[in-house]
């Protein structure tokens, strides 16, 4: 079973960063696809960004260009480098692990992973 802890959420003004961090143990990280998920109130949970073993990413739509995520296999770390946020951007933010698949990637529906940190805040006003 993979355990996933997040942090480094919080509160900032539209046009700020924030960076999350998501520390993984009970797996060997190299050999889990890695993703971000995103639930704000009242809406469904939706998926933010995937990276594979090899390094290979893919983002929705609505955060491509402004998030960045990166991973220290050293430190069985994930990260979500998020800028110039928007208003729009405000819910919990979960990393998922899907550690079925070698390390590659099926998709990014959330049905498709195994794992699931507590998740952690971020708040942006306008």
């Amino acid at each position: 079973q993979v355990r996933l802890v997040e942090s480094g959420g919080g509160s900032v003004q539209a046009g700020g960063s924030l960076r999350l961090s998501c520390a993984a143990s009970g797996y060997t990280y190299s050999r889990i696809c890695m993703a971000w998920f995103r639930q704000a109130p009242g809406k469904e949970r939706e998926g933010v960004g995937l990276v594979d073993r090899d390094g290979m990413t893919n983002y929705a739509a609505s955060v491509k260009g402004r998030f960045t995520i990166s991973q220290d296999n050293a430190k069985n770390t994930l990260y979500l480098q998020m800028n110039s946020l928007k208003p729009e951007d405000t819910a919990m933010y979960y990393c998922a692990a899907d550690p079925r698949r070698g390390g590659y990637c099926y998709s990014l529906r959330p049905i498709e992973y195994t794992s699931w940190g507590q998740g952690t805040q971020v708040t942006v006003s306008p």
